[in-house]
């Protein structure tokens, strides 16, 4: 029998700051979100992610930064799917006071799959 939990990909897409907190956390988990971000959103498709972290992280930040990791699919389950726009641009709307219980559920680690500058 297989103990593991089935697991939900999701990326973020993220500048040098946050992931310099990433970083510090062990590449674990999320940093809590500032006054202004009430909402944290990972991506579900690495084009998506690629997009925002070329685009407006290096425009904003210099440098651009996509992230993978892997979520209880169960945990999940409890936040809809969210379309940001086109029918591929989709997200999850996590709640900055749930961002602890969400980084709770991530499996293994945060991982930096491109670099953009």
């Amino acid at each position: 029998m297989n103990s593991r939990r089935a697991t939900t990909t999701l990326w973020r897409p993220t500048g040098p700051e946050e992931l310099a907190l990433v970083r510090e956390l062990g590449w674990r988990a999320w940093p809590p979100r500032l006054p202004e971000q009430p909402i944290f959103y990972p991506v579900l498709n690495e084009d998506y992610a690629i997009r925002i972290a070329r685009d407006w992280n290096v425009r904003h930040s210099g440098a651009g930064f996509v992230t993978r990791f892997e979520v209880e699919s169960d945990f999940l389950s409890r936040y809809p799917v969210q379309q940001a726009g086109g029918r591929t641009i989709l997200e999850l709307w996590i709640p900055a006071e749930e961002l602890d219980d969400f980084n709770a559920h991530i499996v293994g680690e945060i991982q930096v799959v491109h670099e953009f500058h």
